[in-house]
């Protein structure tokens, strides 16, 4: 009886969160480590060079003693003896330094991706920050409400101001030969400009100073579109990092436990299942009347609305995970809007027809609505991660979702929408399979985009070339990103598997609504780091 109350007793404390841990009582030494953070953030963000920030290959190499002094700090600190919450914070902290590290030698996407110098974001991303490598100086043109007050006015102007300096320093930064990522970022800065002269209608009206700052930042965008066109030519490397620094990329960064090789596997037996899950759908089905796609805009809004209802009361009504009240408010921001049948991306073809799959990756805002209205305790944990390193929590649950509450009852009253369920699995494992083979320069972009296309069911993605090429120019771009919302779904499965195995141990009941509670107190953090909080099972890559 003894023995069963401390097996208990473990498994409460290894599994409660941060904040409801029974020693609450900061470790010594952890005050150390959240002034190293403050101080790594500090030097992490680059200083100015003519009003924008300076990624020269003269100031990387002036700052690099100061990046080892760092990361000797981080060192210096023992954690053995330390709650594992407090553990998990300090392999937060190691991990952006390895993406430093990793940047600084292997992607320099200020030297080999002209992307990263685009400016001007009309929309918030769905994930913590920007997918893929994103600069320091950028215009969230989101985050402005209009009319614009003195100060709001003051800020625009400033950063439309920052664009024709830092472009201009572009064209002396960048000397890769990256051919693809070279190419694709030309499209970028062709959106960029005409997101400017979105930005320049909106504020007709306004002062000179402003819409001088509008006209000047197009002016730069335009001639770096022709300096980017001319270069062009002459751009015939390849774009992938190879197979060995990817599997060192994810394993130490986005600590994700697998080699590029596994990750292969893995996309392939899932784009396998997708596919042979889809068919078995379609036998099972065979009797049911096909789905009628909304093709009014008085139907798309009578479909979402009623689909707002339907995915709330199932979260309700099955106890899948607490009910908050920024929820609702949350997916209601992001509902879509009517596309006519000619002009539907993949996404859009499927949301026509059931907005539900879709919704269930939605789960993206709830994810953002806690971040804005609970921060995390944790000051590590409270703001984005760097480099994408949150891709395998929030991209890994969105797309985990989508068969999760497949499997839990969501259409239980629309069979045929589990149909469009696997679509969208098969064309996740195939663009990250395709993205794994440009990396590994077996592939160029365009081919691995072919894969793209050939294994989505359906051929719903042979109809919308420009989000074909925005998913592999992201995953180019980014390493990992491609394959994270397949590989994060399935760490997300094993992390299930573990909780519900002590549950069962201790003679406990898997209760969804306690492990989606758990997961999301975590924060926004690699999969693995999660595991490790919320079971106290030490990661597969510090064994």
């Amino acid at each position: 009886m003894k023995s069963q109350f401390l097996i208990t007793l473990l498994y409460l404390f290894n599994t409660m969160p941060m904040h409801a841990h029974p020693n609450n009582t900061r470790p010594a030494g952890y005050d150390s480590l959240v002034e190293l953070f403050n101080d790594w953030r500090d030097f992490e963000n680059p200083p100015l060079l003519n009003g924008a920030p300076d990624y020269t290959p003269v100031r990387f190499n002036e700052d690099h003693q100061d990046f080892k002094n760092l990361q000797e700090r981080l060192f210096q600190i023992p954690i053995n003896n330390w709650p594992v919450p407090y553990q998990v914070d300090w392999h937060i902290i190691q991990a952006e330094m390895n993406g430093y590290d990793f940047n600084y030698r292997v992607l320099q996407p200020w030297v080999r991706d002209p992307a990263y110098y685009q400016t001007v974001w009309m929309e918030q991303s769905d994930v913590p920050a920007h997918e893929g490598p994103t600069n320091h100086g950028t215009l969230e043109f989101w985050t402005y409400s209009f009319p614009l007050g003195s100060d709001e006015e003051q800020q625009l102007i400033k950063e439309l101001r920052m664009i024709p300096p830092f472009l201009e320093q572009a064209t002396g930064n960048l000397t890769g030969n990256a051919r693809d990522l070279w190419v694709a970022g030309i499209e970028n800065f062709k959106d960029q400009n005409r997101d400017l002269d979105k930005i320049r209608k909106k504020i007709e009206g306004y002062g000179v100073d402003l819409l001088t700052a509008v006209k000047h930042a197009q002016d730069a965008t335009g001639y770096f579109i022709t300096w980017l066109e001319e270069q062009a030519p002459n751009k015939t490397g390849p774009s992938g990092i190879g197979k060995e620094n990817y599997t060192w990329y994810q394993q130490n960064v986005h600590l994700l436990p697998l080699t590029w090789e596994e990750e292969v596997a893995l996309l392939q037996r899932e784009l396998d299942r997708a596919w042979s899950s889809l068919k078995l759908e379609e036998q099972r089905n065979m009797d049911l009347p096909p789905m009628i796609a909304a093709n009014t805009p008085e139907q798309f809004a009578e479909l979402t609305e009623h689909g707002v209802q339907r995915f709330m009361t199932f979260l309700k009504e099955k106890e899948i995970m607490p009910i908050k009240p920024n929820m609702e408010p949350a997916l209601r921001e992001h509902m879509g809007e009517f596309v006519p049948e000619d002009q539907r991306n993949f996404f859009y073809i499927g949301m026509h027809y059931d907005p539900l799959p879709l919704y269930s990756h939605f789960y993206h805002w709830f994810d953002l609505a806690q971040v804005r209205d609970e921060p995390h305790e944790s000051p590590i944990r409270r703001g984005p991660l760097l480099y994408n390193i949150f891709d395998s929590k929030n991209e890994g649950i969105a797309t985990g979702v989508e068969e999760m509450f497949m499997h839990a009852g969501l259409y239980d009253d629309s069979p045929r929408s589990r149909e469009i369920v696997w679509i969208m699995i098969a064309q996740r494992a195939a663009r990250g399979l395709g993205s794994l083979y440009a990396h590994a320069n077996e592939m160029t972009m365009a081919e691995a985009g072919q894969v793209h296309v050939r294994w989505t069911p359906r051929g719903w993605m042979k109809r919308e070339p420009h989000l074909l090429q925005f998913e592999q120019h992201l995953y180019l771009r980014q390493p990992g990103y491609g394959t994270c919302y397949i590989t994060g779904k399935y760490f997300i499965e094993r992390l299930m598997t573990e909780w519900a195995e002590k549950l069962e141990e201790n003679g406990k009941p898997f209760i969804m609504k306690d492990f989606m509670e758990a997961f999301n107190n975590a924060g926004n953090i690699p999969v693995e780091l999660v595991r490790w909080d919320m079971t106290g099972n030490t990661p597969y890559l510090l064994r």
